[in-house]
């Protein structure tokens, strides 16, 4: 139905906008009096929504909003904030400002009381966080946009000072990359402490027999403590990757700016000793646009993870009742809904879980990174979730795990009384007859022989006859069965590495050297810490 002009102008919005005059021209019907009142009101609307902009504009705290007209979409803006986690970077931010404010004052930008009235502010800024008496809030973007509303609202103009000479592309950069150096060496401390462990473990077991397995069959006897030094030297290496990696990304990517270099601050090299680093990038574009610092931390986590997996998985066979290898402290096992006499190694099966997770992280940096152009692209604001997800499983994973294997019993009666079992004595057979001149694709047939025989007879290669010996193989004599012993296998792997007690002792000693050392690198860093 069509509205008559009438009916129009008793509208209650147009009512309004006409205010005292709409009893009146409601009895004018003329066509330009209609056109008046209708374009009034177009007015008022229009004006109420110039008002909301200006109004959004002003209350507008994002660092890049200069030559938009009118705020962004509510959607770009859910999209485009950091996730809440990312604002633990807020201290490395507050302490590359304070740097940044002292270039500054080299550039000339700001004087000496400026920048003491700065560096003095963003203190008290940084302390504020820590107690959580300031919070980001909803308007801040990212860690950089809620540092500098902090040092407005306190400053005023002088704070806006600070953002000349760079850009969010060096800063997340910067911050991101003091964050993982700190968390390197708080993850070796972690990595450390479950080797302290192990070793601990494997001295008590320098001399308890035990089976090794090769596709998880018998295979040789060897010493339960060698089995696990074999896991302290995987985590040895882990911690030597750290502490490559940070040798080779101790670079500043401060001064880059977005991509060209800073026309302001320009000796980088100062900022970076100041923050701990050996220098500054040697490429501005490179420095802002780069990531593989991050995956290869990423990489680095996830050979952690996986190293992790792997004694967890042999944890969880030792404490099977078919095993029965460990017993799982109370404190560090849990048990079932509905079967009572259950003692689960939840620790562990979780740590296998995440390694999934760790490798997840690797992959998602390295996808990210395949196909993007140089320098910056915000695809790379993905780095944080995946170096966050790496540090943060790390931090869950280590210290359970290292209770777990500190505070777990071993069983060595057990280990010794299935040390022989599956003719794990058999490459015995074979050296004792190479080292008397037999071949040894000879010895290997001779010593299947004896293996089938022993099969047949359904005994251990310790429970064989003389007559045994001599029907397989003449040269098969009775003084061999003095090396049938699991304590004689052992022994006679003396070499540098093997099993025997007195190599494993020194392996023990010399690790335990490493580790000094690995620690000292982890308690020495100078940068910023949180």
């Amino acid at each position: 139905m069509i509205e008559s002009r009438r009916e129009r102008l008793r509208r209650p919005e147009v009512r309004r906008a006409l205010g005292g005059q709409a009893s009146r021209l409601t009895r004018i019907t003329g066509r330009t009096t209609i056109r008046l009142a209708c374009g009034r009101h177009m007015a008022s609307r229009t004006a109420a929504r110039e008002s909301r902009r200006r109004t959004a504009l002003s209350n507008d705290k994002r660092l890049w909003g200069a030559r938009f007209r009118s705020p962004p979409d509510p959607s770009l803006m859910r999209l485009s904030r950091a996730e809440s986690s990312y604002f633990r970077l807020a201290p490395y931010d507050i302490v590359s400002s304070q740097a940044h404010a002292r270039e500054l004052q080299r550039a000339g930008i700001l004087d000496a009381a400026e920048t003491a009235a700065v560096v003095g502010e963003l203190d008290s800024i940084r302390a504020a966080h820590a107690a959580g008496t300031i919070r980001p809030s909803a308007l801040d973007e990212d860690v950089h946009t809620y540092i500098e509303r902090m040092l407005v609202e306190r400053l005023g103009a002088l704070g806006g000072k600070l953002r000349a000479g760079r850009s969010r592309n060096d800063q997340a950069a910067n911050d991101l990359k003091l964050y993982l150096r700190c968390e390197a060496r708080a993850l070796a401390a972690k990595v450390l402490d479950l080797q302290d462990a192990l070793l601990v473990q494997a001295e008590l077991h320098v001399d308890t027999i035990a089976a090794g397995f090769t596709h998880l069959q018998p295979a040789q006897p060897i010493v339960f403590g060698h089995q696990l030094m074999a896991h302290a030297q995987c985590f040895v290496r882990d911690v030597d990757r750290c502490i490559d990696w940070d040798g080779r990304h101790a670079r500043s990517p401060l001064g880059a700016a977005a991509l060209a270099g800073s026309a302001i601050a320009r000796s980088p090299e100062r900022s970076a000793a100041e923050l701990g680093y050996d220098g500054p990038c040697e490429n501005s574009i490179d420095a802002v646009g780069s990531r593989d610092h991050v995956a290869e931390f990423a990489f680095v986590a996830a050979m952690i993870g996986v190293h992790l997996s792997r004694l967890a998985e042999e944890i969880v066979l030792w404490c099977s009742k078919q095993f029965g290898w460990v017993e799982l402290d109370d404190a560090f096992a849990t048990g079932s809904s509905i079967m009572p006499q259950k003692k689960n190694p939840d620790i562990a099966e979780l740590t296998r879980g995440r390694a999934a997770r760790l490798i997840g992280d690797l992959a998602t940096m390295l996808t990210l990174l395949k196909a993007l152009p140089f320098s910056y692209n915000r695809d790379l604001s993905e780095d944080k979730r995946a170096a966050f997800d790496a540090v943060d499983t790390l931090d869950l994973v280590l210290p359970a795990m290292t209770g777990l294997v500190g505070t777990m019993k071993v069983n060595s009666d057990v280990l010794r009384a299935q040390a022989t079992v599956g003719f794990t004595l058999a490459t015995e057979v074979a050296d004792w007859l190479a080292r008397r001149g037999v071949p040894f694709a000879e010895a290997h047939e001779i010593t299947g022989a004896l293996v089938r025989r022993c099969e047949d007879r359904g005994i251990e290669l310790v429970g064989l006859t003389d007559d045994d010996l001599a029907a397989v193989d003449a040269r098969l004599e009775p003084g061999i069965r003095a090396h049938l012993t699991a304590e004689a296998a052992v022994a006679a792997r003396n070499g540098h590495g093997g099993t025997a007690p007195a190599q494993v002792t020194q392996q023990i000693e010399q690790l335990r050297r490493k580790l000094a050392a690995q620690r000292g690198w982890a308690g020495s860093y100078k940068g910023p810490k949180p």
